[in-house]
């Protein structure tokens, strides 16, 4: 009897047509009345994770609060009104999670895994960093000396200051050509009553998300009521500054590597007059492009960035340009190798594995919520010239201009840009700032389907128009750096020979 049962069950399973569809976690949102925003995804486990992202960084810092953002990420979980840093410590300890706290150019975010029932503790922690820091004299010195040593170590480093002095050069004196790091010089000038006038400045209830993945939507809402619910919107002063010094180009000087990331925020100090928090908010990054040379001779490679603006994070250009990097790809000249690293991507195949000179060439692209910057970047043996690799460079420029990417090869660099997405956010921690990230600059989630079914419909056609767009010649200036014994020479009139970059 029971195998005649079972055998008409498999039966009427196999005549029926299979399927699955994947569903993803919902998403909730909810704006509490002085405008913080609470934004939960409801996914299964027994870890979960939560933040408070704010919309502020580097770029919105005036010339008295250079590089309060890199301070004020050093002093997070340190002492507070209500608890001593020993306590703060012992705390986070005692949960089993992980607490982090990091400054961009446009957010500021506090961040933690924890178990599920210690929601409650995780945000009461962070609320009360981000509220009631005491910022001590001793803690800040303390922390004065380990940003000094950081800034050092990054100026030391090539592969590391090299992307930030490309941001100087393609956004001269604005914006996101503020540096990340604070400057050296400032680092003592930083003090408890500057960061928290920056704290009281930014960190506005309408400027901030809280996010959580894996923690009730409504526990989450309760708890955001009760820790941030009487934050409110402070007066800030209305003066207002001219764009034009908000946007000033006028400065030509090449920046001191040893002595600042970048001369961005002092360019304005002549200037009396402080940029009101309107100026500020509201200031647009202005592309400007440029070359600079950073003389070098004492390093074993030298090194070449050739950089064009891209689009915004919100133009619908950006996942074709997402694929593009993918499709250039790049990497070091040595790799293990393996499915999966790249080694069928552009700046492999037709750079790395015919130059042996060239020691590193890769694709970046830095996206923001006005602009972005795409370009690539080369580590070259002394016995080689940027002058002799910038050609090689600009050939890989023109074949995206001029000739239609293989069906194969565009459909290799989407499928690699749609599993990096999907593969990411497998983490818990990376899952909450995504969604805390896209909720601050969105108002929404954007879900993995969505991105994926766009990345999907990006063809050859939309390829070529895009790089038109971006180092075409209807596109932006170039922005170049070297920093090496050599300079490169007429950077502009070699990526112009082939057609690349206005002129």
């Amino acid at each position: 009897m029971m195998k005649r049962n079972l055998r008409a069950a498999s039966q009427r399973l196999s005549s029926r047509s299979l399927s699955s569809v994947y569903i993803p976690p919902p998403v909730q949102i909810t704006t509490l009345p002085n405008k913080i925003r609470v934004a939960t995804e409801s996914t299964p486990g027994h870890f979960g994770a939560l933040g408070v992202y704010v919309d502020a960084g580097s770029r919105y810092e005036s010339p008295r609060m250079s590089g309060c953002s890199h301070i004020l990420d050093r002093m997070a979980w340190k002492s507070t009104h209500t608890r001593p840093a020993e306590s703060v410590s012992e705390q986070i300890d005692a949960l089993g999670g992980q607490f982090l706290c990091s400054s961009s150019r446009e957010t500021i975010m506090y961040q933690a895994s924890h178990f599920i029932h210690d929601a409650p503790a995780t945000l009461s922690i962070i609320a009360d960093t981000i509220q009631n820091s005491l910022f001590l004299p001793e803690e800040l010195e303390a922390q004065r000396d380990a940003a000094a040593y950081e800034v050092r170590e990054v100026n030391a480093k090539p592969e590391m200051i090299l992307p930030e002095i490309i941001h100087t050069i393609a956004y001269r004196d604005n914006t996101l050509g503020n540096p990340l790091l604070c400057p050296e010089e400032r680092i003592s000038q930083i003090d408890g009553p500057l960061l928290k006038e920056f704290v009281r400045t930014w960190f506005r209830p309408e400027r901030m998300v809280v996010a959580g993945a894996g923690v009730p939507h409504e526990e989450l809402v309760e708890l955001t009521q009760k820790h941030f619910g009487d934050l409110s919107i402070p007066a800030v002063a209305s003066q207002k500054v001219p764009t034009h010094l908000l946007n000033s180009s006028k400065s030509q000087q090449q920046p001191s590597l040893y002595k600042s990331l970048t001369t961005a925020a002092t360019s304005f100090l002549h200037n009396p007059s402080e940029p009101s928090f309107a100026n500020l908010a509201h200031a647009k990054a202005n592309y400007t492009g440029g070359h600079m040379f950073i003389p070098r001779p004492d390093l074993d490679l030298a090194h070449l960035y050739v950089a064009f603006e891209g689009v915004p994070i919100h133009d619908p250009d950006i996942y074709a340009l997402a694929t593009m990097q993918i499709l250039l790809g790049g990497g070091g000249s040595f790799s293990a190798g393996g499915p999966g690293k790249g080694m069928y991507s552009r700046l492999y195949t037709h750079i790395l594995n015919h130059h042996p000179q060239i020691d590193h060439c890769a694709a970046f692209h830095h996206i923001y919520t006005d602009s972005s910057l795409f370009g690539i970047n080369t580590a070259l043996h002394p016995s080689t010239t940027p002058s002799q690799v910038l050609p090689v460079i600009a050939h890989q420029f023109s074949m995206l201009l001029y000739k239609n990417i293989p069906a194969a090869e565009l459909e290799r660099a989407k499928n690699q840009l749609k599993s990096s997405l999907v593969m990411a956010l497998e983490s818990r921690a990376v899952e909450v700032e995504d969604l805390g990230r896209q909720v601050l600059v969105h108002g929404r989630k954007i879900g993995v389907d969505e991105m994926c079914e766009k990345i999907d419909h990006v063809g050859p056609a939309d390829m070529r128009r895009v790089a038109g767009r971006v180092f075409g010649e209807s596109g932006s200036r170039v922005s170049v750096v070297v920093m090496g014994a050599e300079d490169v020479r007429d950077p502009v009139g070699v990526l112009n020979s082939y057609g690349v970059g206005r002129s």
